[in-house]
């Protein structure tokens, strides 16, 4: 596995390693989450072509209060990780070689990003959208991979690919969970282990939502009062959002029909520390 933290140095590499190459953009801190792209990647591009994994904690797509300085860096036990699933490129620039100081161009995306996420972290998705548009243009990949646990994200990128024209192929796995439902993330490390006791909660609900979808329940709004009722019943969570909105434009939906393509999306605080998730009606 090739270890690059400069950009020329990481362009330069991407040239000339066989193609297709494949990107797994990441914040680090890796989990079983990030392996199963990994996996995914492999199984799409073949055992001679190129898997890449990118590593930024990207300050661009953190508010002033957020947690930034306090995001969990675990380089070595990544690296570990990636050399051990396969990877080919483990690409890690300093916040310096990726921002200049003076930078005064970035990417804003004007419909999906005003909801959701976007309403409740303002200038969170154009960080995001910059950033992933420098690691495209660095590293040219054919194709690119993401998780839906952070649906609006991928919704955001996938816009991005197609309104700029990118030749990459947008490619999602679906949430990886623990073993009692609660979706991977970084940021579970920041649970107490009282809130890690009652966080697999979130995921129950948004299961009980499907279920009444399944029962042949349409109406949104009774469906998203069912939602916010059992996540008001876990015990020190406070509701950021809820909404159920269609899969691609992200628009709020007022009823759920055969050929509605309806996804629940939920924001949840336990303590300090916000989660979110989402689940395909």
């Amino acid at each position: 596995m090739k270890t690059i933290a400069e950009i020329a140095a990481a362009r330069a590499f991407s040239q000339l390693v066989p193609r297709p190459l494949a990107l797994i953009p990441t914040m680090g801190a890796l989990h079983e989450g990030h392996l199963a792209l990994i996996r995914q990647a492999r199984a799409e591009v073949g055992s001679c072509a190129t898997i890449a994994v990118s590593i930024f904690v990207n300050p661009l797509q953190f508010a002033p209060k957020e947690d930034f300085s306090h995001y969990p860096r675990t380089l070595e036990a990544d690296a570990a990780l990636c050399e051990q699933a396969g990877v080919n490129l483990l690409f890690h620039p300093s916040v310096e070689e990726m921002v200049t100081s003076d930078a005064s161009i970035s990417i804003k995306e004007s419909q999906l990003s005003r909801s959701l996420c976007g309403a409740s972290r303002p200038g969170h998705f154009e960080g995001v959208a910059t950033v992933v548009a420098k690691l495209f243009n660095i590293l040219t990949p054919d194709i690119a991979l993401f998780g839906e646990k952070d649906w609006q994200q991928l919704a955001i990128v996938r816009r991005l690919v197609r309104d700029l024209n990118f030749s990459i192929k947008i490619l999602a796995h679906s949430t990886v969970r623990e073993s009692d439902g609660l979706a991977m993330s970084s940021r579970n490390s920041y649970l107490s282990p009282q809130e890690r006791a009652v966080a697999s909660r979130i995921y129950e609900a948004l299961q009980a939502t499907a279920s009444l979808v399944q029962a042949k329940e349409s109406t949104v709004s009774t469906l998203l009062q069912a939602t916010r009722t059992a996540l008001n019943s876990i015990p020190k969570a406070t509701i950021d959002y809820v909404e159920i909105v269609d899969e691609e434009s992200l628009q709020p939906l007022q009823k759920i029909g055969p050929d509605s393509k309806a996804r629940v999306l939920v924001a949840v605080r336990l303590g300090k520390t916000r989660l979110i998730d989402n689940v395909k009606l």
